[in-house]
């Protein structure tokens, strides 16, 4: 069984926390991450300077920021699919941060 693999070839920040992302077979997404800048990794990334220091790693070929956050490019491929769960995710990423912050 196989499956594919999909390449984030090039993205445009076209908003605050939007990014428009296009991948190697040729489809984008627009994806607007301030639902899920939650947690100890991506709560940095609140601050618009450092989100938009983005960029692909060559690698992995995903977005990644300075910070070490960074999403599986399987995951932006299909974030409508994906969108529902990470954003629930965050909830509890803030929920346990804010659990840790009070002791």
């Amino acid at each position: 069984m196989s499956h594919p693999i999909y390449r984030v070839v090039s993205f445009e920040i076209v908003g605050p926390y939007r990014i428009h992302v296009r991948f190697n077979d040729e489809t984008t997404q627009d994806i607007d991450f301030r639902p899920v800048l939650e947690g100890e990794l991506f709560v940095p990334l609140v601050d618009e300077v450092l989100f938009s220091q983005v960029r692909i790693d060559s690698e992995v070929h995903t977005l990644v920021w300075p910070n070490g956050a960074d999403f599986d490019p399987a995951t932006l491929h299909d974030w409508p699919v994906h969108e529902e769960e990470l954003r629930k995710m965050a909830g509890r990423w803030s929920d346990a941060l804010r659990a840790n912050e009070r002791g």
